[in-house]
């Protein structure tokens, strides 16, 4: 085994792991320590908690929070289509309009459906 062929990805890995350690150890050495009863309360928000800590979330929250993450990566793909029109002719322009297709069938189904609605 030669060290030398595994001294990219070890710079690779060793960058990353600096990238990541190295601005949090800096702002836990370097960043005031001015202690005070607001900042040592467990919520800052100007009021006492209600409500118990583990209640549980509305199922749309997590299905509005889905259809946001499924719809905003359609950009990843649109842009760099948009970008290649030219290049890619006709049916590479047909296709993209298949993917768009299918795209608003799914949101209307989707909003048909009630899955945008915040209220019963």
């Amino acid at each position: 085994m030669n060290l030398e062929q595994y001294l990219p990805v070890l710079l690779f890995i060793a960058v990353g792991v600096a990238v990541g350690v190295v601005p949090q150890l800096a702002g836990y050495l370097l960043g005031p320590r001015r202690p005070d009863v607001a900042k040592g309360s467990a919520y800052e928000c100007g009021f006492e908690p209600f409500g118990d800590a583990r209640m549980q979330f509305n199922v749309r929250f997590y299905l509005v929070a889905i259809l946001f993450i499924l719809f905003d990566l359609e950009i990843a793909f649109l842009v760099p289509w948009a970008l290649a029109l030219k290049d890619i002719g006709l049916t590479g322009f047909l296709a993209g309009m298949v993917f768009l297709a299918i795209l608003c069938v799914g949101f209307a189904y989707e909003w048909a459906k009630g899955a945008m609605d915040w209220e019963d």
